[in-house]
């Protein structure tokens, strides 16, 4: 199933634990975020996995930046 406003996203509990990955792969976002962490240009992301498209890199990094924006409320020490 993608997610809506993610076509190149999707999550099925069936395919690697119901994590977001890239659609028609296994490739979880999670695994290019620790990539392009790394120093991994999208480029090389898209060499190293064919399957993966400098498309669908940005897909995941357009997903992360949505998921990433939530409050986190944080308890006063």
């Amino acid at each position: 199933m993608t997610l809506s406003g993610f076509p190149l996203i999707a999550a099925d509990p069936a395919i690697c634990g119901g994590r977001p990955i890239i659609v028609g792969t296994r490739m979880r976002i999670s695994d290019i975020l620790e990539m392009l962490a790394g120093g991994a240009t999208t480029a090389e992301i898209s060499a190293d996995f064919p399957y993966v498209t400098e498309d669908d890199v940005r897909a995941a990094l357009a997903f992360a930046a949505t998921q990433s924006d939530h409050p986190i409320v944080l308890a006063a020490e």
